[in-house]
């Protein structure tokens, strides 16, 4: 089981896996809430996490009304390894993924790895490098990929042995992103059906070995 607060796989496009971890004081005296990001992270990175702030302020509204822990709170979103420079808008869905985990107190699933830039509407929105963020999944065993739905041509041409034992879920919207990534017993359900397209599924199997 997963702490709150950190999406285990979150893929990054060269090397190991970089996961989000979101932590939070709570702020006193009446202080506004805001967020430090940390990780040595470039600008369209941080830039990124702005973004994933706004939404999972937005997020949260709807669901709960009364909930205003993230205009509340004193957050801290590290991006491991801190002695290596990152950059891009791929962990948009990771990052606003890591603040909802610990606004609702529930990790997200387990074996579970997502990539994705997020607009501030909640798209998700095509990103680069597939095959090596693949191949940073498989290396740490994880089996079940959310990928933007318009890298599904990208996904589905890697060879099949990149792609054998996984089952990738391509995503439009974040509404799908929270269904899939959090177990909907435990979080408050979204009930309206998605903003965005319908989700494809692409299941492969395991390469039998030949005898």
């Amino acid at each position: 089981r997963l702490p709150c607060g950190r999406v285990r796989g979150g893929m990054a496009s060269v090397g190991p896996r970089r996961p989000a971890e979101a932590s939070e004081e709570r702020s006193s005296g009446g202080l506004t809430g805001h967020m430090q990001v940390t990780g040595q992270l470039g600008s369209v990175m941080s830039e990124s996490s702005s973004i994933s702030l706004t939404y999972s302020r937005l997020f949260v509204r709807e669901l709960e009304a009364k909930n205003n822990f993230l205009d509340e709170a004193k957050l801290h979103l590290h991006v491991p390894e801190g002695a290596t420079p990152k950059d891009g808008p791929s962990a948009g869905v990771t990052m606003t993924s890591a603040l909802l985990s610990l606004v609702f107190e529930e990790p997200i699933k387990a074996n579970l790895a997502m990539t994705g830039e997020l607009s501030l509407m909640g798209k998700v929105l095509k990103v680069g490098g597939i095959k090596e963020k693949v191949i940073a999944a498989r290396r740490e065993g994880i089996k079940t990929l959310l990928l933007p739905r318009q890298n599904e041509a990208d996904y589905v041409e890697l060879k099949e042995y990149l792609r054998a034992g996984l089952t990738a879920h391509f995503v439009d919207h974040y509404d799908d992103v929270y269904r899939l990534a959090f177990d909907e017993t435990k979080v408050p359900p979204l009930t309206r059906p998605s903003r965005g397209l319908p989700v494809v599924t692409v299941i492969t199997p395991e390469i039998e070995p030949k005898e």
